[in-house]
């Protein structure tokens, strides 16, 4: 008998829904297995009945639920409520979902702050009118599913890597816990670390880092925080680099960007990459910008006073 799955989508971007296309072929294994009862971004499937003959938002019992994005408006609540009820098991997808993601910046405005800038001009042009009709209401904040429902499975990153994907939703259907690396990216990280601690201040990433081979970028590299980058790898969940391990974005001599959330669900990014800063002497003075540090996990509380 095929497990039925529901799939929705919140306050996202449809990048965890292509990740799960990216499983190609095993995407197949998958669907010889499961039935998709609710999948929005494949199917059509009504809240309210086909026809809107219903009168209350309704989704198919199932289950595994699968929910990216996080949850800013009233409708995003309703709906992940009724994915908690009709679903056994809750999979967040994505760091949207766990820790409120790119769109949980917004939680260091308030909601008149971010409308008025939006529908308004800094020329002599009236702004545009508000819409008003059939526009569910903002909530005062932007959170992560976890703190508004109760989750099974965390499955952070943006997007998360289609091997993480893979081997959360075959250990829901073999019944085990899903494997997933509890380390953080610079433990994966094969850049040499050298601890010299010769770098007292951060520098924008203008210039590539210096390598010693660029046909083999990865052999002999030195580590991009001692080379004066902000590399978020020391408080960042590994992961991001799927069965092969190499961080994606160091692979590409680019620094991390802490998209996969804290090493642990509950750590403060943060808090953690200043006192790793301060412990190696670098000037806190030359950061960019302080929120870039929390940029993709600023639910929970992290970017705003508790209500």
């Amino acid at each position: 008998m095929a497990v039925k799955v529901a799939s929705d989508w919140l306050n996202s971007c449809s990048g965890c829904e292509v990740a799960i296309v990216d499983l190609g072929e095993r995407l197949l294994t998958l669907l010889e297995l499961v039935e998709f009862v609710h999948i929005p971004v494949l199917m059509d499937h009504k809240y309210y009945g086909q026809m809107g003959e219903g009168k209350e938002l309704t989704i198919p019992e199932a289950d595994v639920g699968i929910i990216s994005g996080g949850i800013r408006n009233a409708e995003h609540l309703e709906v992940a409520i009724e994915m908690r009820e009709k679903c056994k098991y809750i999979v967040a997808l994505g760091s949207c979902a766990t820790h409120g993601g790119i769109p949980s910046l917004s939680n260091t405005y308030g909601n008149e702050d971010i409308l008025q800038r939006y529908y308004s001009t800094m020329t002599t042009d009236q702004g545009p009118e508000r819409p008003k009709d059939g526009i569910p209401p903002l909530l005062d904040g932007s959170y992560a599913l976890d703190e508004r429902i109760k989750v099974d499975i965390f499955l952070p990153g943006c997007p998360p890597h289609p091997d993480q994907v893979f081997e959360a939703l075959l250990s829901l259907l073999e019944g085990r816990p899903p494997n997933l690396l509890t380390t953080s990216v610079c433990d994966t990280c094969p850049a040499v670390r050298e601890g010299k601690g010769d770098v007292k201040q951060l520098k924008r990433f203008l210039t590539p880092p210096v390598v010693q081979d660029y046909a083999k970028p990865m052999e002999g590299l030195r580590c991009l925080l001692e080379q004066g980058y902000l590399c978020m790898g020391p408080v960042t969940r590994a992961g991001c680099g799927g069965d092969l391990v190499n961080p994606r974005c160091i692979s590409a001599l680019v620094p991390c960007r802490g998209c996969n959330g804290p090493v642990k669900q509950d750590g403060n990014q943060m808090l953690d990459m200043l006192n790793a800063l301060a412990s190696n002497g670098i000037e806190l003075g030359s950061l960019p910008e302080v929120t870039s540090l929390q940029r993709f996990s600023g639910a929970h509380c992290m970017l705003r006073q508790p209500k």
